[in-house]
C-alpha cells in the first residue's frame, strides 16, 4: 500500500516539472511573450493565462482519476478524456501531459479488465468496448480482450445495447428514465414504476438516438458489433430536424438536442480531429450558433465547451464574438482546485466531465483539415443538407415554444438490414 502512494505522489509531483523547465531558449522566450500577450486585442485575459487554466484543470481531471472508486465507475470516460485531449489539443505541453495522464491511466484499466465474464450483460459489453478502444487509442493494447468482446458482443440485439432497433424504427419516445424515487430502471413501455409505483418521466428521443450514436461509433472504428452500425443509427438524423427545442422551454429536449447535435460532429470529426463543413450539417451549425450564450446564461460549463468544439469543428475561431464569450466565460469561473463547475456536487462526473468540456472548450486545435470519421456517410449527409431536403428553415429560439410537426420534412427513410 505504501509503495502504491509513493507511485502516486511521484506522479502528481512530475506533472507540474514537465511544464516548469523549458526546454530550450526558443521556448523561454515564447513563454515570455505569452505572459504579455492578450488574448485578442482589448482581452483581460493572456495566453499564459489560458495555459494556466488549462493545466490546472488538466491535473484536477487525473486527481480524480486515480481514486479507484471514481476510475471503476467511469474509467472508459478518463481514458477517452486524455486520449482526445492528447491527440488534437495544438498546445504541446498538454497534449503532453495529456498522454502521460492518459497511459498510466490505461495501463491501470488493462489490470483491472483483462477478460469478458461469462454474465456480462450488454451495458458491460459496451462500457467494456468502450475502454478497450479508447486504451488502443493511446497505445496500452490486450488483443485477447478484443477477441472475447468481439465473440460476447454477438449474444445481444440491437435493443440491448441501444434500446431500440435503428433497422427497423426510428429513435422511441417511450422509454422511460431511472424511476427519480427509488432509481429502479424500468423497461420500455412503462408509464409506472414496477417497484414503487411513481409515475415515469420518458427520455427524449434526443437522448436515446445520441447514446445510440456513441455506443455505434465505438462499436464501428473497433470492430465489435453492438447491434448496429454507426450508419444504421446516422440515418435517423432527418427525422429528428427541424430543432425547434427552445431554451425556454421546460424539461429536457433543449439540453438533449444540444448534446445530439454537438455529438453528431464529435462522432463525425473523430473528437475534434478534423474541421467539418458547415454545409454538410447547415441547421446544426445554426442552431448552435444561436444558443451557445445559453450555456453561458446558465453556468453550463459543461454544455457550453461542447458547443466552442462544435462551432470551432465548424470553422468559427477565437476572433468570433462567440468564442471570446465562451473563453471569458471559462476564465473567470475556474474553481481554487482547478475544476469548472458546482464544488458542491456529489456526482464525480459532474465534476470531471464540465471540465474536461471547459479544457476542450478553452483549447485551439490542430486540426487534421477536413475529414470525417466515416467517409461513406458523407453521400448522406450532402443528401440531407440539399436545400429541396431542409427547406433551408431558420430555427430561432422563442419565448413560447413553437411545435412544429415532427413529419415537416416528410421523409420517408428505408433503413436496409446490414448482413455482417
Amino acid at each position: 500500500m505504501l509503495r502504491k502512494l509513493l507511485c502516486l505522489l511521484l506522479i502528481l509531483f512530475a506533472l507540474p516539472l514537465a511544464t516548469a523547465f523549458p526546454s530550450s531558449p526558443i521556448a523561454v522566450a515564447s513563454e515570455q511573450k505569452a505572459r504579455t500577450d492578450a488574448l485578442w486585442p482589448g482581452s483581460r485575459f493572456t495566453e499564459a493565462d489560458r495555459k494556466r487554466a488549462l493545466l490546472r484543470g488538466l491535473k484536477f481531471i487525473y486527481r480524480t482519476a486515480l481514486k479507484p472508486q471514481n476510475f471503476e465507475d467511469y474509467g472508459q470516460d478518463y481514458l477517452w478524456c486524455f486520449y482526445t485531449l492528447s491527440v488534437a489539443v495544438r498546445d504541446a505541453d498538454v497534449r503532453r501531459m495529456a498522454r502521460f495522464m492518459g497511459k498510466e491511466r490505461a495501463r491501470r484499466w488493462r489490470s483491472l479488465h483483462r477478460f469478458v465474464s461469462a454474465d456480462a450483460d450488454a451495458a458491460t459489453i459496451s462500457n467494456l468496448a468502450y475502454g478497450n478502444d479508447a486504451a488502443d487509442s493511446l497505445g496500452v493494447h490486450d488483443p485477447e480482450l478484443k477477441r472475447q468482446l468481439r465473440r460476447e458482443a454477438t449474444r445481444f440485439k440491437a435493443r440491448d445495447y441501444l434500446l431500440f432497433d435503428p433497422l427497423r424504427e426510428p429513435p422511441p419516445v417511450d422509454v422511460p428514465d431511472e424511476c427519480r424515487r427509488c432509481g429502479a430502471s424500468n423497461g420500455r413501455g412503462a408509464k409506472f414504476c414496477f417497484v414503487c409505483k411513481t409515475p415515469l418521466v420518458m427520455r427524449t428521443r434526443y437522448d436515446i438516438w445520441y447514446d445510440a450514436l456513441i455506443t455505434t461509433y465505438v462499436g464501428t472504428r473497433s470492430g465489435i458489433n453492438l447491434g448496429a452500425s454507426y450508419t444504421d443509427v446516422l440515418k435517423w438524423l432527418p427525422s429528428l430536424r427541424p430543432y425547434t427545442a427552445s431554451h425556454a422551454d421546460e424539461g429536457e429536449e433543449f439540453h438533449d438536442t444540444v448534446y445530439a447535435i454537438t455529438h453528431i460532429v464529435y462522432t463525425l470529426n473523430n473528437y475534434s480531429q478534423y474541421k467539418i463543413s458547415p454545409r454538410l450539417l447547415p441547421q446544426e451549425f445554426e442552431f448552435l450558433k444561436i444558443n451557445l450564450r445559453a450555456a453561458i446564461t446558465d453556468g453550463d460549463a459543461d454544455m457550453l465547451g461542447e458547443f466552442m468544439d462544435s462551432l470551432r469543428a465548424f470553422g468559427l475561431t477565437t476572433d468570433d464574438p462567440l468564442i471570446r464569450a465562451g473563453m471569458e466565460y471559462y476564465l473567470s469561473h475556474q474553481n481554487r482546485d482547478g475544476s469548472w463547475g458546482d464544488v458542491e456536487e456529489k456526482d464525480i462526473y459532474m465534476r470531471y466531465h464540465p471540465t474536461w468540456n471547459a479544457v476542450a472548450g478553452l483549447s485551439e486545435y490542430l486540426w487534421g483539415g477536413e475529414g470525417l470519421s466515416f467517409p461513406e456517410v458523407k453521400p448522406l449527409l450532402e443528401e440531407w443538407a440539399k436545400p429541396e431536403a431542409s427547406g433551408m428553415l431558420r430555427f430561432l429560439p422563442v419565448p413560447e415554444p413553437s411545435r412544429l410537426p415532427r413529419n415537416l420534412l416528410g421523409f420517408k427513410l428505408e433503413v436496409e438490414r446490414n448482413k455482417r
